[in-house]
């Protein structure tokens, strides 16, 4: 008779151990990418200030349909219903708001059409393939592990603060107008972090599902880092990285 095998399974971490797992990715979080650097210095010319909003458009139009994959995969209702409110943030209630909107009127005002944002001109292939990627994950993985995969805005409220300051500073033709993606984003989204991290830290129950949320964000850096590494080679300013 064949002998059963088992097969040791690694105790869940404690919800401290977790929460600390899910800061490990913050490392390579985009806000250390050269071309931000840059950005914040001021060493941006207008062509490459336009070149990135084009291209951040790309990922912000995106982001709903990355949230509609979650409610599709999602088979609770109380997180459905949760989540919901990430779609009409992005969306709005009608054309005339929303993050969508308001990142429309920063291109505006760093010299785009609209015209030439909403139609994906000056899109990079390698934003759009790091970008769709994100959307895949999202609809192919479990609800749980593309919902971690947002943690980074656990990541970026100290960001958009010194971003909004930055740009301010450094490249003053901008109009006030222009920052209201940032000026609102700074009000929120400390709190959805939070949220988020509660919701993940509570539906994470396994070892396996907790690891697999720490990858799926170190994954969500590797996109926005893709997406500044097009940039960064388009603009001469140096090689994707390996």
């Amino acid at each position: 008779m064949a002998k059963s095998v088992t097969h040791e399974v690694d105790a869940p971490w404690s919800e401290a151990e977790f929460r600390q797992a899910l800061h490990s990715p913050e490392s390579s979080y985009w806000d250390r990418h050269p071309f931000h650097q840059r950005m914040h210095d001021g060493l941006l010319d207008k062509d490459e200030l336009r070149l990135w909003a084009a291209n951040r458009w790309y990922y912000q139009r995106c982001l709903p349909q990355k949230d509609a994959a979650i409610v599709a995969n999602c088979p609770l209702p109380e997180v459905r219903r949760q989540w919901l409110s990430r779609i009409v943030y992005h969306d709005g209630t009608d054309a005339s708001d929303g993050g969508a909107e308001k990142w429309l009127r920063l291109g505006e005002a760093v010299g785009l059409r609209r015209d030439e944002v909403l139609d994906e001109r000056l899109v990079l292939a390698g934003t759009r393939f790091a970008v769709d990627a994100y959307v895949d994950f999202a609809r192919r993985r479990p609800w749980l592990e593309a919902a971690a995969s947002g943690l980074t805005e656990l990541f970026s409220p100290g960001l958009l603060a010194h971003r909004l300051g930055r740009l301010r500073e450094h490249y003053p033709w901008i109009a006030e107008d222009g920052f209201a993606y940032f000026t609102a984003r700074i009000e929120v989204v400390g709190p959805e972090g939070r949220s988020l991290l509660d919701l993940v830290a509570r539906h994470a129950v396994t070892r396996e599902q907790q690891e697999a949320c720490v990858r799926a964000l170190a994954f969500k850096c590797q996109v926005l880092s893709a997406v500044l590494d097009s940039l960064d080679y388009h603009t001469g300013n140096g090689a994707p990285r390996t």
